[in-house]
């Protein structure tokens, strides 16, 4: 009987064999890179010394996230990282979509691939890349943007020295890297409805927003809210590329740009603090979870097929 029941229980993993090898180099590389790290988890909890290694080092309890939350930057941090990734959640959302939507009118095949080439193109582009063509046009007195606000103005613009303007300028950089890539999820999502639906639609007398309205964005609906639930978990992660490469690192642009990512980055590299580094990392990830946990419960509350899980 034990032995019937332990191969019902294996047969899905004989039937699906060439999957899971496939697979298996992927689970080994989250393995090693995402499990066993774990165990560093403790070093947020502890003095640590980096003689005496991550066990020997002494127990301190909560006073490495204490030292965070009590610092001066503690506040601006946690508003830059929180308000700016919310803000470049509705916009990516809102761009993806959009153009989404636009590609779908386009009725020739080589011109919908031209512009999708066109759009993705720039998301294979590395942040210091990025930061690097940003340098060539906001760069004071040299950068072809300002040069020509300059001919056309008489003024001079410091992008790199007034903060303020990287809170345009930053979700800007995101959507045009990132559009493409989200915008072909929503197109792919749009290629599966029904196309006698607008056909009827259109015998109906319903014009093309109200067609986009009542058909092309309900059907659009748990994909941006899926993608939307997996964004808010990671509210607390910037992504550290374009926040350190695209302005540059510019100490005068930390009221805006310096994030959670940035100043962990910092306390390693300039006073070499893994144990409150840690701490930070250990905030991120709880409340990254508490975050996407909550934001699932909210979105099946409003329809259970919205759930990610």
């Amino acid at each position: 009987m034990n032995s019937e029941r332990l191969r019902r229980k294996l047969k899905p993993f004989k039937d699906h064999r060439h999957l899971l090898m496939m697979s298996l180099p992927a689970m080994i590389k989250i393995f090693i890179f995402s499990y066993l790290p774990m165990f560093g988890i403790i070093m947020a909890f502890k003095d640590y010394v980096p003689a005496k290694g991550i066990a020997g080092s002494p127990w301190n309890g909560f006073r490495n996230f204490e030292f965070f939350f009590k610092s001066v930057d503690a506040w601006r941090i946690l508003r830059n990282t929180i308000g700016l990734n919310a803000l470049m959640i509705v916009v990516e959302l809102l761009a993806g979509v959009i153009v989404a939507l636009l590609l779908y009118e386009v009725a020739s095949r080589r011109m919908l691939k031209t512009y999708q080439s066109v759009m993705f193109f720039p998301y294979f582009f590395s942040w210091v890349l990025v930061g690097l063509m940003l340098t060539t046009l906001l760069n004071p007195g040299t950068g072809m943007l300002t040069s020509l606000i300059h001919r056309m103005t008489g003024q001079e613009i410091s992008f790199y020295s007034e903060p303020w303007y990287w809170i345009i300028i930053l979700p800007l950089v995101g959507i045009w890297k990132g559009t493409g890539f989200s915008s072909l999820i929503y197109y792919s999502a749009l290629m599966s409805i029904d196309k006698e639906l607008f056909e009827a639609a259109e015998i109906d007398g319903a014009s093309k927003l109200k067609s986009i309205r009542h058909i092309s964005l309900p059907f659009l609906a748990p994909m941006m809210v899926m993608l939307t639930i997996l964004a808010i978990g990671h509210i607390l992660r910037a992504d550290f590329g374009l926040f350190y490469f695209v302005p540059r690192n510019v100490s005068l642009l930390y009221p805006v740009t310096d994030v959670l990512d940035t100043y962990v980055f910092r306390a390693l590299t300039v006073s070499g603090d893994f144990a409150m580094s840690s701490a930070v990392g250990v905030f991120q990830s709880a409340v990254g979870f508490v975050l996407i946990i909550g934001t699932n419960r909210v979105a099946k509350l409003f329809n259970k097929e919205y759930g990610l899980f």
